[in-house]
């Protein structure tokens, strides 16, 4: 449901995703939604914050999904085209 691929859900992407679910809600109920799963106060649900409030903060699983997170993060990713390669370099 993020649907402009921000990362974040917000007010009106939430919006969207309850009208989807045929449960349409107010600018308030939807605000009210968000401040209960917004710990950082973004005014948005962030990854982290979903993943709290779909498995709960002492899930063992969420700290496995966090911590794989976390590790693709860090990876440097490479930049430009591959090294070339000649028909001898194959195995």
């Amino acid at each position: 449901y993020d649907l402009d691929n921000s990362g974040d859900i917000d007010i009106m992407e939430l919006k969207q995703m309850m009208e989807k679910l045929g449960q349409a809600k107010t600018h308030l109920e939807l605000k009210k939604m968000i401040a209960e799963i917004d710990t950082t106060n973004s005014g948005t649900i962030h990854y982290p914050e979903f993943l709290n409030m779909m498995l709960g903060k002492k899930s063992s699983i969420l700290k496995i999904i966090l911590m794989f997170e976390e590790k693709n993060k860090e990876k440097a990713k490479p930049t430009g085209l591959p090294p070339k390669k000649s028909l001898s370099d194959l195995p």
